[in-house]
């Protein structure tokens, strides 16, 4: 039996949701930017895809330091990646903070307005993948973006595209088609370029080999060569992200433990159905005592 920490994307930032964290790595996080963290985290603030993207790193990474016991696994659904990769030993939080705020504005800078991406609920892949099919064009870009659960699938696009796509998805008895807190088309092959801008600055970046599993939120399996894991962390904002595969992966590699890192519990929800004999609970609303002693119990069955 084995333990993964799993770590939110966009649309899980919450307004505040650094005030609740220890002081030390936010302070940590302030010296290297040379801006005070601390203020990236309000309602208009979060407004900014650079903003909620180090907010999403300096979460992971200040919540898993108070954890202070170590998972055998880490997973991050997009953004996510990079606290996973953090806490995972493979990349060093200052540098982190430095790739995430250039990922942030690359991706801002590409799609100033007018893109994001939109949940689906209630439909399986190949109906989605049709709908998709019927609108997308060169001038209603539209393309799956995440597939998060088996009836769970989030669209990346135009907002006329998106929008199509929702129209026909509710004719198909969606029980909900519902816009993302996000505003760039994450996921699909729009980011190409901005992608290829990261992957030059990480070209000066040195990793290491994970210390712990790192899942790939993109292939839903582990990587350890470090170069595999350099474009994996470079590209993950082009590429489909397949949660559903991650965690079942997870799953078939004997996890019976997974926590998610803040903010939030939408991972939690999404977990559930795959971890019917396991535990799946969130950081966030849970004692500090209690999930150490869970990670505890884990790390002694492992053992």
């Amino acid at each position: 039996m084995s333990s993964l920490l799993v770590f939110p994307g966009q649309g899980a930032q919450q307004p505040g949701m650094l005030q609740r964290l220890p002081r030390e790595t936010l302070n940590e996080a302030s010296d290297v930017l040379g801006e005070d963290v601390s203020l990236l985290d309000s309602a208009a603030a979060l407004q900014s895809t650079r903003a909620v993207q180090l907010c999403l790193l300096i979460a992971g990474v200040a919540a898993s330091r108070q954890l202070s016991l170590p998972a055998n696994y880490v997973a991050g659904l997009s953004i996510g990646a990079y606290p996973a990769a953090v806490v995972a030993g493979a990349l060093s939080f200052s540098d982190a903070l430095h790739l995430v705020s250039l990922r942030g504005e690359l991706m801002q800078q590409a799609y100033p307005q007018g893109y994001g991406m939109t949940a689906i609920i209630g439909l399986d892949l190949a109906t989605v993948e049709g709908l998709l099919a019927k609108i997308h064009s060169a001038d209603t870009p539209v393309y799956l973006a995440n597939i998060n659960a088996d009836n769970q699938a989030v669209i990346a696009g135009s907002d006329s595209a998106m929008k199509a796509v929702a129209g026909l998805a509710k004719g198909c008895g969606a029980g909900l088609a519902k816009r993302l807190a996000v505003s760039v088309p994450s996921h699909c092959p729009l980011l190409g370029a901005p992608a290829k801008s990261l992957a030059q600055a990480f070209a000066k970046v040195s990793l290491k080999t994970p210390t712990l599993g790192y899942l790939s939120g993109s292939r839903a399996r582990p990587i350890i060569n470090i170069e595999a894991l350099r474009e994996d962390l470079a590209y993950n904002m082009c590429r489909v992200v397949d949660w559903r595969g991650t965690v079942q992966s997870a799953y078939e590699r004997g996890v019976r433990l997974q926590i998610e890192l803040p903010p939030g519990a939408v991972l939690t929800g999404l977990a559930r159905r795959v971890f019917e004999q396991g535990t799946v609970i969130a950081f966030d609303g849970a004692r500090l005592d209690t999930l150490q002693a869970l990670l505890r119990e884990e790390g002694s069955r492992h053992s």
